[in-house]
């Protein structure tokens, strides 16, 4: 098997991950819990991943680092917490529906009103227009930092820099780049930073959360158990406790830190170089076969490991099973919960083939995969 579908999920990961998980299912506790060995070693691995993803994603304490189930719980917590009914909301076209739902059910139950920001057919975002989309009671922007279908990665700094000009508040959606594209929360201006912990992070699924800036304070979004202040009717008021609820997936979390650990000793440059390496060398191959389109743009455009495509007017899922039944090839096709993102690329009827690329992937593999279209786009274009 080849895996190319990192984008959803990272398959390869440092064995010291499943070493973590292992160690944490034989030994752990309830965190913050109980004062015997399992429950402290639970705590204990908690904070270490709070402590890991802080100095990862520039936040200015593990203090900061609130854990949910993933990206798409941060967003909703941070969505629901900072989006007041009347108010005004942007994003991009090239969200995710992480970011569409519920931005889209704040307009539908609660009266707030969301413009969004245009991308065109090459997956690029006009900063212009962009800014001209402010109005006096926009409060929040919320933006993917690199688009899940296509790759291309967005000038977040510059965003934030003109959402704070006009008074608004900036979150990112960090779930392709964190731990593929360095991120300083404080330095870039970024008042929350969602990532989630199976991608570029390489732990397991179910864990991820969300990032905050010093001064931003978000109301919880979930209550019940936190281990402190049982005896209050409200759920605790300072963070992490303020947007954490019930037991933490603590297992997944040793997991996470170890994935978030084996990225610092390696260095998020030179990992995300290595996949940029590997997907520059697929998509120059295969934008050279007949009858294959490559969306996105050239390859020199501000891109992570993703190379989006279709075969002469095939199906894209008719591509990836051919890929997955014949060559071994793990991609996904589709329309990759990102409806705008393919009506601006024009391919809403059929979805795009999404190869995503890990640096435990190698060249010889990158070419496997050229070959292999090479040979459907012979009996397909």
């Amino acid at each position: 098997m080849i895996y190319f579908d990192n984008a959803a999920t990272t398959l390869m990961k440092p064995p010291s991950v499943a070493e973590a998980v292992v160690r944490a299912l034989e030994s752990f506790g309830g965190p913050a819990r109980g004062v015997h060995e399992a429950s402290i070693a639970s705590s204990l691995a908690v904070y270490e991943a709070r402590a890991t993803i802080a100095r990862l994603l520039g936040a200015q304490s593990a203090g900061r680092v609130a854990f949910g189930c993933n990206a798409t719980d941060a967003l909703n917590a941070a969505i629901e917490g900072l989006l007041p009914p009347g108010s005004h909301a942007i994003t991009t076209a090239a969200s995710h529906n992480s970011v569409l739902r519920p931005l889209y059910r704040k307009v539908d139950r609660d009266g707030a009103s969301l413009s969004i920001a245009p991308i065109a057919p090459d997956g690029s975002l006009d900063i212009k227009t962009y800014e001209k989309l402010f109005r006096p009671e926009t409060v929040l922007v919320v933006a993917t930092h690199a688009s899940n279908v296509t790759g291309n990665v967005y000038d977040v700094r510059r965003m934030a820099r003109i959402a704070h000009d006009h008074g608004a508040l900036f979150v990112l959606d960090a779930a392709q780049t964190a731990g593929a594209i360095p991120i300083h929360l404080q330095e870039d201006g970024f008042d929350a930073v969602a990532f989630t912990g199976h991608k570029s992070l390489f732990g397991p699924q179910g864990t991820g959360g969300i990032a905050l800036s010093s001064a931003l304070e978000i109301p919880s979004y979930r209550v019940g158990g936190s281990g402190t202040h049982s005896y209050d009717r409200v759920h605790p008021s300072f963070m992490p406790e303020r947007l954490e609820a019930g037991t933490l997936n603590a297992h997944g979390l040793a997991g996470l830190a170890a994935g978030a650990a084996y990225l610092e000793e390696a260095g998020i440059e030179a990992v995300g170089a290595r996949v940029r390496s590997l997907a520059r060398r697929f998509e120059e191959a295969v934008s050279r076969i007949d009858g294959v389109c490559v969306y996105g743009g050239s390859p020199d455009a501000a891109r992570c490991g993703i190379v989006a495509l279709n075969v002469g007017r095939a199906d894209s899922a008719l591509v990836a099973d051919r890929l997955n039944a014949d060559f071994g090839i793990c991609t996904r096709a589709g329309a990759h919960c990102a409806p705008l993102m393919h009506e601006a690329l024009g391919t809403s009827d059929r979805g795009v083939v999404r190869f995503s690329f890990s640096h435990f992937n190698t060249e010889e593999e990158i070419d496997e995969g050229v070959g292999a279209l090479e040979e459907i786009a012979r009996e397909l274009a």
